[in-house]
């Protein structure tokens, strides 16, 4: 076995996989594009949905996931045989998808943004301080900037405040003031420690006190909140007009609130244009038998949206999530809201209560 095809055979379980598949409405024959291939678990799923006529697009900026995504699914064509998709993989930010996806040819598109499993695994990438290395933090490794050059060049003050901003961390100058003293920092155990003696575990944490600079330089690092902005803007130029029988929908999924904040923006923006329906009035989140198996579904958030008929202007279709009595469940599904269940709500003289 080659060291791409074992590292595709590790332990690799995509976040909220059933929602996904359900919100997007994979249906045979279609063109899908997963803007954040990582180790193609998503990818996987569609591709085996979609048949010989289907088409399955990947786009990611890292070329090691590309090459590993590759061979995952040269593996499910021996599996599949004659019933594999044609597929197409892109190694470009997913930000670039309008110069190489042509306007209205999509039926889906699906993005899991944030940092994948495979990169915080490996200590070289220095996206993580679990396992001490160089402080990189590149999802692309051909680009320029690296998280050692942003700690040990920035201006004090402007580190604090990206501190603040991208990881919305309370003692961001506290934390910046001692990274500068310390210079030059030039590996993620040696941050860490920093970041943990200027600004100890507070009794109410739960997480490591270095996460949230983490956070910030990694975003920073890969201009993550503007590369989100600038695909979902373009998304629906991509994806194909509603017709009687299918309307193309977009899912995303995002790890932290300033991608999800961007995400509910910018869908809510484009609905009142009458642009999208949205399907997920709040996110949807894992339950706890997903978390469980996959704790880093635990802070995992997917919202959905489906292409608008032109004319609707953004009239929203009534759907309600089913399964667990919770809205938010990691096996939600769409249905169409109970006509007899109304209608027995309001003879009873009881307003229906909206689930929490």
């Amino acid at each position: 076995m080659t060291e791409a095809s074992s590292q595709t055979g590790r332990r690799h379980v995509p976040v909220l996989s059933q929602d996904v598949i359900r919100y997007l409405a994979v249906r045979e024959g279609g063109t899908y594009l997963d803007c954040t291939l990582g180790l193609a678990g998503h990818a996987s799923q569609i591709a085996r949905l979609l048949g010989p006529k289907g088409h399955l697009i990947g786009f990611d900026r890292d070329p090691k996931a590309l090459e590993l995504a590759g061979e995952r699914l040269k593996a499910l064509a021996e599996e599949l045989g004659d019933q594999m998709p044609k597929v197409t993989l892109i190694g470009e930010a997913f930000s670039s998808v309008a110069q190489h996806i042509e306007p209205g040819s999509l039926d889906g598109l699906l993005a899991d943004f944030g940092v994948s499993s495979m990169q915080i695994d490996e200590a070289e990438r220095g996206f993580s301080f679990q396992a001490d290395g160089p402080l990189d933090m590149r999802q692309d490794t051909r680009q320029g900037l690296t998280a050692a050059q942003v700690v040990n060049e920035m201006d004090e003050s402007d580190l604090a405040n990206l501190i603040y901003e991208y990881g919305e961390e309370r003692r961001s100058r506290r934390i910046a003031r001692a990274i500068v003293r310390a210079r030059p920092v030039t590996m993620t155990g040696q941050l860490a420690r920093i970041v943990a003696g200027s600004a100890p575990a507070l009794k109410s944490d739960r997480i490591h006190p270095a996460t949230r600079t983490f956070q910030a330089l990694r975003i920073h690092v890969n201009r993550e909140l503007d590369e989100i902005r600038q695909l979902l803007e373009a998304a629906p130029k991509l994806l194909k007009p509603p017709s009687s029988s299918h309307s193309a929908r977009i899912v995303v999924i995002s790890f932290h609130s300033l991608e999800d904040r961007i995400a509910k923006d910018v869908l809510k923006e484009l609905a009142a244009k009458g642009i999208w329906t949205v399907l997920t009035r709040k996110p949807v989140i894992a339950d706890e038998a997903e978390t469980d198996r996959n704790p880093r579904a635990r802070s995992a958030k997917l919202r959905a949206a489906e292409k608008t008929e032109p004319g609707q202007n953004g009239a929203k279709q009534q759907y309600q999530d089913q399964g667990s009595g919770r809205q938010l469940t990691g096996f939600a599904q769409l249905a169409p809201a109970s006509k007899s269940k109304d209608k027995r709500k309001q003879q009873s003289g009881k307003k229906p209560r909206l689930r929490k």
